[in-house]
Protein backbone atom coordinates (compact mmCIF):
# COMPACT_ATOMS: atom_id res chain seq x y z
CA UNK A 1 0.00 0.00 0.00
CA UNK A 2 1.13 3.56 -0.76
CA UNK A 3 1.73 6.79 1.38
CA UNK A 4 -1.00 8.58 1.56
CA UNK A 5 -1.46 12.28 0.75
CA UNK A 6 -3.73 14.40 2.43
CA UNK A 7 -4.02 17.27 0.66
CA UNK A 8 -7.00 19.41 2.69
CA UNK A 9 -6.73 19.01 6.00
CA UNK A 10 -5.24 16.00 7.52
CA UNK A 11 -1.07 14.73 7.47
CA UNK A 12 -0.04 11.78 5.08
CA UNK A 13 -0.12 8.58 6.43
CA UNK A 14 3.71 9.20 6.50
CA UNK A 15 4.06 12.95 7.67
CA UNK A 16 2.08 15.63 6.35
CA UNK A 17 4.80 18.56 4.73
CA UNK A 18 3.56 21.95 6.02
CA UNK A 19 2.06 23.16 3.00
CA UNK A 20 0.11 20.19 2.68
CA UNK A 21 -1.32 20.08 6.42
CA UNK A 22 -3.11 22.59 8.24
CA UNK A 23 -2.64 26.34 6.87
CA UNK A 24 -4.84 28.00 9.99
CA UNK A 25 -2.82 26.61 12.69
CA UNK A 26 0.29 28.93 12.64
CA UNK A 27 0.29 32.17 15.08
CA UNK A 28 -0.73 35.25 13.71
CA UNK A 29 1.88 37.79 12.10
CA UNK A 30 2.53 41.00 13.88
CA UNK A 31 -0.25 43.67 13.70
CA UNK A 32 1.57 45.17 11.02
CA UNK A 33 0.85 41.87 8.83
CA UNK A 34 -2.95 41.57 9.67
CA UNK A 35 -4.38 44.62 10.48
CA UNK A 36 -6.69 45.28 7.78
CA UNK A 37 -6.07 48.70 6.22
CA UNK A 38 -7.14 50.68 3.80
CA UNK A 39 -10.78 51.10 5.46
CA UNK A 40 -13.04 54.16 4.09
CA UNK A 41 -16.27 55.15 4.74
CA UNK A 42 -17.38 55.55 1.13
CA UNK A 43 -20.25 53.86 0.00
CA UNK A 44 -20.14 51.76 -2.98
CA UNK A 45 -22.79 51.38 -6.14
CA UNK A 46 -24.93 48.82 -4.95
CA UNK A 47 -23.22 46.46 -7.49
CA UNK A 48 -20.37 46.37 -5.36
CA UNK A 49 -22.47 45.86 -2.64
CA UNK A 50 -23.79 42.96 -4.42
CA UNK A 51 -20.50 41.83 -5.22
CA UNK A 52 -19.05 41.08 -1.88
CA UNK A 53 -22.14 38.59 -1.75
CA UNK A 54 -20.20 35.78 -2.78
CA UNK A 55 -19.35 34.85 0.40
CA UNK A 56 -22.47 35.28 2.12
CA UNK A 57 -23.38 31.51 2.12
CA UNK A 58 -20.23 30.24 3.86
CA UNK A 59 -22.13 29.12 7.12
CA UNK A 60 -25.45 29.02 5.64
CA UNK A 61 -25.58 25.55 4.81
CA UNK A 62 -29.31 26.33 3.37
CA UNK A 63 -29.25 28.52 0.91
CA UNK A 64 -30.15 28.31 -2.50
CA UNK A 65 -26.69 29.86 -3.69
CA UNK A 66 -24.86 27.60 -1.92
CA UNK A 67 -27.18 24.71 -3.55
CA UNK A 68 -25.64 25.74 -6.56
CA UNK A 69 -22.24 25.86 -5.53
CA UNK A 70 -22.53 21.77 -4.46
CA UNK A 71 -23.48 21.18 -8.05
CA UNK A 72 -20.29 21.11 -9.96
CA UNK A 73 -19.95 17.68 -7.35
CA UNK A 74 -22.90 15.83 -9.22
CA UNK A 75 -20.86 16.17 -12.80
CA UNK A 76 -17.88 15.56 -10.77
CA UNK A 77 -18.37 11.81 -11.82
CA UNK A 78 -17.52 12.51 -15.19
CA UNK A 79 -13.91 14.13 -14.36
CA UNK A 80 -11.46 12.27 -15.88
CA UNK A 81 -8.97 10.91 -13.22
CA UNK A 82 -12.22 9.72 -11.32
CA UNK A 83 -14.12 7.78 -14.34
CA UNK A 84 -10.37 6.49 -15.28
CA UNK A 85 -10.43 4.90 -11.55
CA UNK A 86 -13.97 3.47 -11.95
CA UNK A 87 -13.54 2.07 -15.23
CA UNK A 88 -10.30 0.24 -14.96
CA UNK A 89 -11.34 -3.47 -15.96
CA UNK A 90 -15.15 -3.90 -15.70
CA UNK A 91 -17.90 -4.14 -18.65
CA UNK A 92 -19.84 -1.55 -20.20
CA UNK A 93 -22.82 -1.95 -17.84
CA UNK A 94 -20.58 -2.42 -15.05
CA UNK A 95 -18.93 0.92 -15.92
CA UNK A 96 -22.51 2.88 -16.47
CA UNK A 97 -23.15 1.39 -12.29
CA UNK A 98 -20.07 2.76 -11.27
CA UNK A 99 -20.83 6.16 -12.85
CA UNK A 100 -24.25 5.65 -11.58
CA UNK A 101 -22.87 5.30 -8.01
CA UNK A 102 -19.69 7.87 -8.22
CA UNK A 103 -22.17 10.12 -9.25
CA UNK A 104 -24.64 9.64 -6.23
CA UNK A 105 -21.89 9.53 -4.23
CA UNK A 106 -20.31 13.01 -5.32
CA UNK A 107 -23.65 14.73 -5.00
CA UNK A 108 -23.76 12.90 -1.52
CA UNK A 109 -19.96 14.35 -0.48
CA UNK A 110 -20.71 17.57 -2.01
CA UNK A 111 -23.83 18.24 0.45
CA UNK A 112 -21.72 17.10 3.43
CA UNK A 113 -18.73 19.54 1.98
CA UNK A 114 -21.03 22.51 2.01
CA UNK A 115 -23.22 22.10 4.06
CA UNK A 116 -23.03 19.67 7.61
CA UNK A 117 -19.16 20.11 7.41
CA UNK A 118 -19.27 24.13 8.02
CA UNK A 119 -21.91 23.90 10.81
CA UNK A 120 -19.38 21.08 12.31
CA UNK A 121 -16.57 23.98 12.43
CA UNK A 122 -18.95 26.16 14.95
CA UNK A 123 -19.44 23.37 17.76
CA UNK A 124 -17.65 20.94 19.30
CA UNK A 125 -19.10 17.62 20.21
CA UNK A 126 -22.30 17.98 22.16
CA UNK A 127 -22.68 21.50 21.24
CA UNK A 128 -21.33 22.47 24.60
CA UNK A 129 -18.33 24.62 23.82
CA UNK A 130 -16.83 26.61 20.36
CA UNK A 131 -14.53 25.33 18.64
CA UNK A 132 -10.83 26.62 19.17
CA UNK A 133 -9.17 27.98 15.73
CA UNK A 134 -5.79 29.26 16.10
CA UNK A 135 -5.77 31.16 13.17
CA UNK A 136 -3.73 31.71 9.88
CA UNK A 137 -0.92 34.32 9.27
CA UNK A 138 -2.57 37.70 7.60
CA UNK A 139 -5.64 37.32 9.22
CA UNK A 140 -7.50 40.09 11.36
CA UNK A 141 -7.03 40.26 15.04
CA UNK A 142 -11.18 40.16 15.16
CA UNK A 143 -10.91 36.73 13.59
CA UNK A 144 -7.70 35.55 16.19
CA UNK A 145 -10.04 36.61 19.04
CA UNK A 146 -13.71 34.80 17.91
CA UNK A 147 -11.68 31.46 17.76
CA UNK A 148 -15.10 30.48 15.38
CA UNK A 149 -13.85 30.56 11.77
CA UNK A 150 -17.45 30.80 10.92
CA UNK A 151 -18.52 33.77 12.81
CA UNK A 152 -15.57 35.19 11.62
CA UNK A 153 -16.34 35.13 8.25
CA UNK A 154 -19.86 36.28 8.53
CA UNK A 155 -18.66 39.37 10.46
CA UNK A 156 -16.33 39.66 7.51
CA UNK A 157 -19.04 39.78 5.19
CA UNK A 158 -21.08 42.06 6.73
CA UNK A 159 -18.69 44.21 7.32
CA UNK A 160 -17.39 44.49 3.38
CA UNK A 161 -21.11 45.09 2.65
CA UNK A 162 -20.95 48.34 4.08
CA UNK A 163 -17.14 48.68 3.59
CA UNK A 164 -16.31 47.59 0.14
CA UNK A 165 -13.33 49.24 -0.67
CA UNK A 166 -11.80 48.10 2.90
CA UNK A 167 -8.65 45.86 0.97
CA UNK A 168 -7.03 44.80 3.85
CA UNK A 169 -10.65 43.33 5.12
CA UNK A 170 -10.94 41.43 1.61
CA UNK A 171 -7.65 39.95 1.73
CA UNK A 172 -8.44 38.66 5.23
CA UNK A 173 -11.79 37.08 4.26
CA UNK A 174 -9.71 35.61 1.36
CA UNK A 175 -7.29 33.27 4.05
CA UNK A 176 -10.41 33.06 6.05
CA UNK A 177 -11.88 31.28 2.94
CA UNK A 178 -8.46 29.05 2.69
CA UNK A 179 -8.31 28.60 5.73
CA UNK A 180 -12.41 26.83 5.46
CA UNK A 181 -11.31 24.82 2.29
CA UNK A 182 -8.18 23.36 3.99
CA UNK A 183 -9.74 22.40 7.57
CA UNK A 184 -13.02 21.21 6.48
CA UNK A 185 -11.82 19.63 3.31
CA UNK A 186 -14.49 22.20 1.20
CA UNK A 187 -12.49 23.07 -2.21
CA UNK A 188 -15.74 25.02 -3.26
CA UNK A 189 -14.30 28.25 -0.95
CA UNK A 190 -11.30 28.36 -2.89
CA UNK A 191 -12.66 30.27 -6.12
CA UNK A 192 -14.13 32.70 -3.06
CA UNK A 193 -11.24 32.66 -1.94
CA UNK A 194 -9.78 34.10 -5.39
CA UNK A 195 -12.34 36.42 -5.60
CA UNK A 196 -11.59 38.21 -2.64
CA UNK A 197 -7.86 38.59 -2.66
CA UNK A 198 -8.26 39.67 -6.30
CA UNK A 199 -11.09 42.34 -4.86
CA UNK A 200 -7.90 43.27 -2.34
CA UNK A 201 -4.96 43.93 -5.03
CA UNK A 202 -7.52 45.52 -7.34
CA UNK A 203 -8.56 47.95 -4.90
CA UNK A 204 -5.07 48.07 -3.70
CA UNK A 205 -1.97 46.40 -5.89
CA UNK A 206 1.17 44.82 -4.44
CA UNK A 207 -0.75 44.69 -0.78
CA UNK A 208 1.59 42.33 0.65
CA UNK A 209 -0.99 40.38 3.00
CA UNK A 210 -3.28 39.96 -0.17
CA UNK A 211 0.07 38.09 -2.02
CA UNK A 212 0.53 36.21 0.73
CA UNK A 213 -3.16 34.89 0.46
CA UNK A 214 -2.48 34.14 -3.00
CA UNK A 215 0.68 32.01 -2.28
CA UNK A 216 -1.54 30.52 0.34
CA UNK A 217 -4.03 29.24 -2.22
CA UNK A 218 -2.00 28.27 -5.02
CA UNK A 219 -0.48 26.06 -2.55
CA UNK A 220 -3.73 24.73 -1.11
CA UNK A 221 -4.24 23.75 -4.61
CA UNK A 222 -1.23 22.29 -5.04
CA UNK A 223 0.43 25.13 -7.70
CA UNK A 224 3.46 25.03 -5.83
CA UNK A 225 4.98 26.60 -8.48
CA UNK A 226 2.53 29.66 -8.34
CA UNK A 227 2.89 29.44 -4.93
CA UNK A 228 6.99 30.17 -4.60
CA UNK A 229 5.84 32.74 -6.96
CA UNK A 230 3.33 35.09 -4.97
CA UNK A 231 5.94 34.25 -1.92
CA UNK A 232 8.58 35.88 -3.91
CA UNK A 233 6.19 38.73 -4.78
CA UNK A 234 5.31 39.43 -1.29
CA UNK A 235 8.61 39.26 0.04
CA UNK A 236 9.78 42.26 -2.34
CA UNK A 237 6.90 44.70 -0.48
CA UNK A 238 7.88 43.11 3.34
CA UNK A 239 10.86 41.02 3.47
CA UNK A 240 9.78 39.75 7.19
CA UNK A 241 6.24 38.49 6.02
CA UNK A 242 6.10 35.11 8.11
CA UNK A 243 3.89 34.03 6.04
CA UNK A 244 5.89 34.37 2.83
CA UNK A 245 8.29 33.03 4.27
CA UNK A 246 7.08 29.77 5.55
CA UNK A 247 4.96 29.42 1.99
CA UNK A 248 8.48 29.99 0.15
CA UNK A 249 10.04 26.64 2.13
CA UNK A 250 6.56 24.89 1.72
CA UNK A 251 6.46 25.34 -2.48
CA UNK A 252 10.50 24.67 -2.65
CA UNK A 253 9.72 21.02 -0.47
CA UNK A 254 7.03 20.57 -2.65
CA UNK A 255 9.23 21.29 -6.13
CA UNK A 256 11.42 18.96 -4.49
CA UNK A 257 14.05 21.92 -4.61
CA UNK A 258 15.16 20.34 -1.35
CA UNK A 259 18.72 22.34 -0.94
CA UNK A 260 16.96 25.85 -1.81
CA UNK A 261 13.91 24.61 0.64
CA UNK A 262 16.93 24.36 3.08
CA UNK A 263 18.27 27.52 2.61
CA UNK A 264 14.56 29.29 2.59
CA UNK A 265 14.32 27.73 6.03
CA UNK A 266 17.81 29.47 7.47
CA UNK A 267 16.24 32.87 6.45
CA UNK A 268 13.16 32.64 7.60
CA UNK A 269 14.24 31.44 10.72
CA UNK A 270 16.54 34.29 11.09
CA UNK A 271 13.59 36.57 10.21
CA UNK A 272 10.91 35.34 11.80
CA UNK A 273 11.52 32.41 14.11
CA UNK A 274 8.53 30.87 15.43
CA UNK A 275 6.50 27.76 15.46
CA UNK A 276 5.73 28.10 11.68
CA UNK A 277 8.58 28.46 11.28
CA UNK A 278 9.83 25.44 13.33
CA UNK A 279 7.70 23.22 12.00
CA UNK A 280 9.42 23.63 8.40
CA UNK A 281 12.42 23.74 9.13
CA UNK A 282 11.79 20.38 11.10
CA UNK A 283 10.33 18.98 8.48
CA UNK A 284 13.23 19.88 5.68
CA UNK A 285 15.35 18.17 8.34
CA UNK A 286 13.18 14.97 8.20
CA UNK A 287 13.52 14.84 4.77
CA UNK A 288 17.06 14.50 4.64
CA UNK A 289 17.02 11.90 7.26
CA UNK A 290 17.87 14.13 10.46
CA UNK A 291 15.24 12.63 12.30
CA UNK A 292 16.96 13.78 15.80
CA UNK A 293 17.31 17.70 14.49
CA UNK A 294 13.46 17.08 13.35
CA UNK A 295 12.28 16.19 16.73
CA UNK A 296 14.96 18.87 18.62
CA UNK A 297 13.16 21.27 16.54
CA UNK A 298 9.63 20.17 17.44
CA UNK A 299 10.11 20.06 20.93
CA UNK A 300 11.15 23.66 20.61
CA UNK A 301 8.32 24.82 18.67
CA UNK A 302 6.08 22.94 21.17
CA UNK A 303 7.82 24.02 24.10
CA UNK A 304 7.16 27.83 22.67
CA UNK A 305 3.47 27.34 21.42
CA UNK A 306 1.03 29.19 23.89
CA UNK A 307 -2.49 28.76 21.42
CA UNK A 308 -4.08 25.74 21.90
CA UNK A 309 -4.53 25.15 18.30
CA UNK A 310 -0.68 25.56 17.99
CA UNK A 311 -0.21 22.81 20.69
CA UNK A 312 -2.42 20.51 18.67
CA UNK A 313 -0.56 21.23 15.17
CA UNK A 314 3.29 20.52 16.79
CA UNK A 315 1.70 18.15 19.42
CA UNK A 316 0.17 16.24 16.48
CA UNK A 317 3.50 16.62 13.94
CA UNK A 318 5.61 15.04 16.73
CA UNK A 319 3.06 12.46 17.22
CA UNK A 320 3.58 11.51 13.19
CA UNK A 321 6.92 11.93 13.25
CA UNK A 322 7.31 9.06 16.32
CA UNK A 323 4.66 7.06 14.76
CA UNK A 324 6.85 7.23 11.00
CA UNK A 325 9.63 5.97 13.45
CA UNK A 326 7.17 2.91 14.80
CA UNK A 327 7.24 4.60 18.59
CA UNK A 328 3.94 4.42 19.21
CA UNK A 329 3.68 4.61 22.69
CA UNK A 330 5.28 7.99 22.11
CA UNK A 331 3.28 8.69 18.97
CA UNK A 332 -0.50 7.80 21.51
CA UNK A 333 1.03 10.15 23.99
CA UNK A 334 1.78 13.13 21.72
CA UNK A 335 -1.42 12.48 20.50
CA UNK A 336 -3.15 12.49 23.71
CA UNK A 337 -1.50 15.98 23.96
CA UNK A 338 -2.66 17.68 21.12
CA UNK A 339 -6.14 16.39 21.50
CA UNK A 340 -5.91 17.93 25.33
CA UNK A 341 -5.07 21.21 23.87
CA UNK A 342 -8.13 20.81 20.64
CA UNK A 343 -10.42 17.85 21.41
CA UNK A 344 -11.59 18.06 17.71
CA UNK A 345 -8.25 18.41 15.71
CA UNK A 346 -8.60 16.04 13.06
CA UNK A 347 -4.32 15.07 12.33
CA UNK A 348 -4.77 14.18 16.36
CA UNK A 349 -7.69 12.27 15.57
CA UNK A 350 -6.49 10.08 12.62
CA UNK A 351 -2.83 9.89 13.90
CA UNK A 352 -4.60 8.43 17.20
CA UNK A 353 -6.50 6.17 15.09
CA UNK A 354 -3.87 5.31 12.95
CA UNK A 355 -1.39 4.67 15.35
CA UNK A 356 -3.91 2.28 17.64
CA UNK A 357 -4.37 0.54 14.60
CA UNK A 358 -0.17 -0.03 14.34
CA UNK A 359 -0.86 -1.49 17.92
CA UNK A 360 -3.12 -4.02 16.74
CA UNK A 361 -6.36 -2.46 18.82
CA UNK A 362 -8.38 -2.52 15.29
CA UNK A 363 -11.51 -2.14 16.72
CA UNK A 364 -10.60 1.37 18.60
CA UNK A 365 -8.71 2.09 14.98
CA UNK A 366 -11.87 1.84 12.97
CA UNK A 367 -14.11 3.25 15.47
CA UNK A 368 -11.52 6.66 15.11
CA UNK A 369 -10.98 6.47 12.18
CA UNK A 370 -15.12 6.32 11.49
CA UNK A 371 -15.48 9.16 13.20
CA UNK A 372 -12.73 11.06 11.22
CA UNK A 373 -14.63 10.26 7.98
CA UNK A 374 -17.95 11.35 9.05
CA UNK A 375 -16.70 14.46 9.78
CA UNK A 376 -14.35 14.97 7.34
CA UNK A 377 -14.64 12.62 4.17
CA UNK A 378 -11.24 13.57 2.79
CA UNK A 379 -9.21 10.90 0.93
CA UNK A 380 -6.17 10.15 3.13
CA UNK A 381 -8.65 9.00 5.98
CA UNK A 382 -11.11 7.38 3.09
CA UNK A 383 -8.18 5.07 1.95
CA UNK A 384 -7.34 4.14 5.50
CA UNK A 385 -10.66 3.20 6.93
CA UNK A 386 -11.40 0.88 3.87
CA UNK A 387 -8.25 -0.70 4.26
CA UNK A 388 -8.98 -1.21 8.01
CA UNK A 389 -12.27 -2.78 6.79
CA UNK A 390 -10.07 -5.15 4.48
CA UNK A 391 -7.78 -6.24 7.08
CA UNK A 392 -10.68 -6.63 9.29
CA UNK A 393 -12.58 -8.85 6.41
CA UNK A 394 -15.63 -9.67 8.81
CA UNK A 395 -19.19 -10.09 7.03
CA UNK A 396 -19.84 -7.18 4.87
CA UNK A 397 -16.34 -4.63 4.97
CA UNK A 398 -15.41 -5.97 1.56
CA UNK A 399 -18.55 -3.73 0.19
CA UNK A 400 -17.54 -1.10 3.11
CA UNK A 401 -14.21 -1.19 2.29
CA UNK A 402 -15.30 -0.16 -2.00
CA UNK A 403 -17.32 2.30 -0.79
CA UNK A 404 -15.02 4.36 1.09
CA UNK A 405 -12.14 3.77 -2.50
CA UNK A 406 -15.63 4.82 -4.07
CA UNK A 407 -15.84 8.53 -2.03
CA UNK A 408 -12.36 8.98 -2.65
CA UNK A 409 -12.70 8.66 -6.32
CA UNK A 410 -15.83 11.04 -5.84
CA UNK A 411 -13.68 13.78 -4.00
CA UNK A 412 -11.22 13.74 -6.45
CA UNK A 413 -13.61 14.70 -8.96
CA UNK A 414 -14.79 17.04 -6.62
CA UNK A 415 -11.69 18.86 -6.08
CA UNK A 416 -10.73 18.59 -9.91
CA UNK A 417 -13.96 20.76 -10.31
CA UNK A 418 -12.46 23.34 -8.00
CA UNK A 419 -9.05 23.76 -9.42
CA UNK A 420 -7.66 22.02 -7.53
CA UNK A 421 -4.70 19.05 -8.38
CA UNK A 422 -5.25 16.04 -7.37
CA UNK A 423 -3.69 13.62 -8.97
CA UNK A 424 -1.19 12.33 -6.38
CA UNK A 425 -4.45 11.17 -4.87
CA UNK A 426 -5.35 9.27 -7.87
CA UNK A 427 -2.13 7.70 -8.65
CA UNK A 428 -2.27 6.35 -4.71
CA UNK A 429 -5.61 5.34 -4.35
CA UNK A 430 -5.53 4.04 -8.03
CA UNK A 431 -2.21 1.67 -7.61
CA UNK A 432 -3.28 0.28 -4.08
CA UNK A 433 -7.14 -0.74 -5.84
CA UNK A 434 -6.93 -1.64 -8.78
CA UNK A 435 -6.87 0.69 -11.67
CA UNK A 436 -3.28 0.70 -12.58
CA UNK A 437 -3.68 2.70 -15.64
CA UNK A 438 -5.61 5.50 -14.62
CA UNK A 439 -2.16 5.95 -11.64
CA UNK A 440 0.25 5.24 -14.24
CA UNK A 441 -1.29 8.54 -16.25
CA UNK A 442 -2.20 10.30 -12.83
CA UNK A 443 1.67 9.85 -11.41
CA UNK A 444 3.35 10.61 -14.80
CA UNK A 445 1.41 14.35 -14.90
CA UNK A 446 2.32 14.79 -11.28
CA UNK A 447 5.88 13.17 -11.78
CA UNK A 448 6.20 16.32 -15.39
CA UNK A 449 4.85 18.53 -12.80
CA UNK A 450 7.61 18.39 -9.65
CA UNK A 451 10.17 16.13 -8.51
CA UNK A 452 9.37 14.93 -5.13
CA UNK A 453 10.35 11.95 -2.99
CA UNK A 454 6.34 11.12 -2.58
CA UNK A 455 5.80 12.29 -6.64
CA UNK A 456 9.24 9.02 -7.23
CA UNK A 457 7.26 6.99 -4.98
CA UNK A 458 4.03 7.03 -6.66
CA UNK A 459 5.56 7.15 -10.33
CA UNK A 460 7.50 3.84 -9.23
CA UNK A 461 4.82 2.59 -7.76
CA UNK A 462 2.44 2.85 -9.84
CA UNK A 463 4.84 1.67 -12.78
CA UNK A 464 5.41 -1.83 -10.69
CA UNK A 465 1.57 -1.97 -10.73
CA UNK A 466 1.58 -1.73 -14.27
CA UNK A 467 3.73 -4.46 -14.80
CA UNK A 468 6.46 -2.28 -15.72
CA UNK A 469 9.32 -2.93 -12.84
CA UNK A 470 12.68 -2.09 -14.59
CA UNK A 471 11.24 1.58 -15.64
CA UNK A 472 9.79 2.05 -11.98
CA UNK A 473 13.33 0.85 -10.46
CA UNK A 474 15.01 3.98 -10.44
CA UNK A 475 11.98 6.04 -9.11
CA UNK A 476 11.60 4.06 -6.32
CA UNK A 477 15.47 4.53 -5.32
CA UNK A 478 15.14 7.89 -5.83
CA UNK A 479 12.15 7.62 -3.64
CA UNK A 480 14.28 7.14 -0.74
CA UNK A 481 18.03 8.44 -1.73
CA UNK A 482 17.84 11.94 0.33
CA UNK A 483 17.72 9.25 3.70
CA UNK A 484 13.70 10.24 4.58
CA UNK A 485 13.28 6.88 6.47
CA UNK A 486 9.38 6.03 5.10
CA UNK A 487 8.47 2.62 5.89
CA UNK A 488 5.92 2.99 2.93
CA UNK A 489 8.92 4.14 0.40
CA UNK A 490 11.08 1.13 1.93
CA UNK A 491 8.49 -1.70 1.41
CA UNK A 492 7.88 -0.23 -2.48
CA UNK A 493 11.45 0.05 -3.59
CA UNK A 494 11.83 -4.01 -1.64
CA UNK A 495 9.12 -5.13 -3.93
CA UNK A 496 10.29 -3.62 -6.68
CA UNK A 497 14.16 -4.57 -6.37
CA UNK A 498 12.74 -8.45 -5.57
CA UNK A 499 10.95 -8.01 -9.05
CA UNK A 500 13.42 -7.39 -10.95
CA UNK A 501 15.62 -10.09 -8.96
CA UNK A 502 17.42 -8.16 -7.20
CA UNK A 503 16.51 -10.33 -4.39
CA UNK A 504 19.55 -9.57 -1.58
CA UNK A 505 18.54 -6.09 -1.90
CA UNK A 506 14.78 -6.54 -1.82
CA UNK A 507 15.29 -8.44 1.90
CA UNK A 508 17.03 -5.68 2.77
CA UNK A 509 14.47 -3.18 1.89
CA UNK A 510 11.70 -4.85 3.46
CA UNK A 511 13.64 -5.57 6.65
CA UNK A 512 14.35 -2.27 6.87
CA UNK A 513 10.86 -0.93 6.33
CA UNK A 514 9.14 -3.54 9.15
CA UNK A 515 12.32 -2.90 11.25
CA UNK A 516 11.36 0.83 11.38
CA UNK A 517 7.84 0.95 11.47
CA UNK A 518 5.73 -2.60 11.22
CA UNK A 519 2.65 -1.24 11.12
CA UNK A 520 3.27 1.37 8.56
CA UNK A 521 0.03 -0.18 6.59
CA UNK A 522 -3.44 -2.18 7.62
CA UNK A 523 -2.28 -3.82 4.22
CA UNK A 524 0.88 -2.62 3.23
CA UNK A 525 2.57 -4.37 6.14
CA UNK A 526 0.87 -7.90 5.88
CA UNK A 527 2.26 -7.76 2.62
CA UNK A 528 5.37 -6.89 3.12
CA UNK A 529 6.16 -9.66 5.65
CA UNK A 530 5.06 -11.66 2.41
CA UNK A 531 7.48 -10.13 0.16
CA UNK A 532 10.00 -10.85 2.60
CA UNK A 533 9.17 -14.73 3.12
CA UNK A 534 9.60 -14.60 -0.57
CA UNK A 535 12.98 -13.13 -1.27
CA UNK A 536 14.87 -15.20 1.90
Amino acid sequence: MSPRRNDSATPDTERATPAENTVGTTPAESAADVTPAGKTTDTAPAEQVADAEPAEQATDATSAEQTADAAPAEQAADAEPAEQVADAGPSRSQRRWRAAQLGFCAASLAIAMTAGAVALGAVRDGGTAPAVVSVSNGMSPQLLASGDLDASVLSLQAHLRSQPKDFGGWSTLGLAYVEQARTKGDPSRYPQAQKALDRSLKLRPDYDPALAGRAALAAARHDFTGALKYADLTLEQNPYSERALSSRIDALVELGRYDEASKAADLADSRRPGVPVFTRYAYVHELRGDVKTARRVLKQALATATGRGDIAYVASALGQLDWNQGDYRSALTYYARALAADDNYLPALQGRARTQASLGDRAAAIKGMELVVQRYPLPQPLVELGELYEARGAAGDAQKARDQYTLVKAWISLAHSYGVNADLDTALAAADHGAPEAALAAARAEWDRRHTVHTADALGWALHVSGRDAEALPYARRATATGYRNASFLYHLGVIEGAVGHTGKARTALETALDLNPGFSPLGAREARKALEAAK
